[in-house]
């Protein structure tokens, strides 16, 4: 379920501060840094914002650095969106150089803590993959709304209709997920992915997730992981892997073999969107098209029951 705005309030209050109003004839040039931000960012302001996203499909945020034109993007942008929680980690440095001459928001940063998985042993860090969990995502967007409304206030109107919108929209999309996920055999309830980047799905939907690499994809998958996680598949029998579009897919191709040397088949269940979103102008595209297709994806491929189209029969096609 979306954060009570209670909850929000401390994280929107810090971002409406810095977000000094901008008044101008034109939209208000936003640069966000991944898909899912500025899809989000686009269902909300509307004709009032123009968008640009830097990472495009099959980009990984983990090991993204800027280029020289996203550097000139973003320093003549009127406000600068981007996740925090250490997923940009290659462009952490520059953001925070960067805030000091145009307003930067970390829209993750907006979540409680108690809501937040942990990154690993570090006490400080936190899993950053939250769009992962729809009703998690409705919390960033409220605060992303919120800050909208204080860098354009004469849109403030229009952004707070979008959001309710959004929100309803997302708790619908939550609920089908919970569906499908739901009708997945208990005995089969185990997410096997590249990178450890579902890990809100899973705990949002009752999947157990297992992923070969850590939270970052600049983290290393060694021989006894590739050893033990075959030796998983094995024993319990686990009869799809999923690969992702921003992972290479190598990891997962030594697990299906190692599992096919000791008698065990295993199949690619499909392949799924996690830390970038599918092509431009088709569903996947969109931030409810992306979660949708991943939870229609892992529900089929694990013995449960989802529309082969998925929620509203729009995968595979236009956005």
């Amino acid at each position: 379920m979306p954060l009570s705005r209670r909850q929000l309030l401390a994280g929107t209050a810090a971002f409406a501060a810095f977000a000094s109003p901008l008044r101008a004839a034109g939209p208000l040039a936003v640069v966000a840094t991944t898909g899912m931000i500025a899809d989000t960012a686009r269902r909300l302001g509307g004709d009032a914002l123009e968008v640009r996203a830097l990472m495009g499909p099959g980009v990984d945020p983990h090991s993204y650095r800027q280029t020289r034109s996203d550097i000139v993007a973003m320093t003549r942008a009127g406000l600068v969106l981007a996740s925090g929680l250490y997923l940009e980690a290659q462009m952490e440095e520059f953001l925070e150089d960067l805030s000091r001459r145009v307003p930067v928001a970390q829209v993750a940063e907006v979540l409680p803590r108690e809501v937040l998985m942990p990154y690993g042993d570090h006490a400080d860090r936190f899993d950053p993959h939250v769009w992962m969990d729809p009703g998690l995502w409705a919390g960033v967007a409220e605060g992303m709304a919120a800050t909208l409304s204080a860098a354009r206030p004469e849109a403030a109107e229009t952004v707070a209709g979008n959001s309710e919108a959004l929100t309803a929209d997302l708790d619908r999309l939550s609920a089908y997920a919970g569906q499908v996920l739901g009708s997945v055999p208990d005995e089969s309830r185990v997410l096997v992915t590249a990178h450890d980047a579902f890990g809100y799905l899973g705990r949002a939907f009752g999947m157990e997730v297992v992923g070969i690499q850590g939270i970052s994809t600049e983290s290393e998958a060694g021989l006894n992981r590739i050893s033990e996680l075959v030796d998983l598949l094995v024993e319990r029998r686990i009869r799809a892997v999923f690969v992702e579009s921003s992972v290479s897919d190598r990891n997962m191709r030594a697990l299906i073999e190692g599992a096919a040397a000791k008698g065990h088949e295993v199949a690619v269940g499909g392949e799924l969107f996690s830390d970038a979103m599918g092509v431009p102008g088709t569903y996947e595209g969109t931030y409810p098209g992306m979660i949708d297709h991943n939870v229609t994806v892992i529900a089929r491929a694990l013995g449960g029951t989802a529309p082969e189209r998925g929620m509203d029969g729009r995968l595979g096609g236009a956005s």
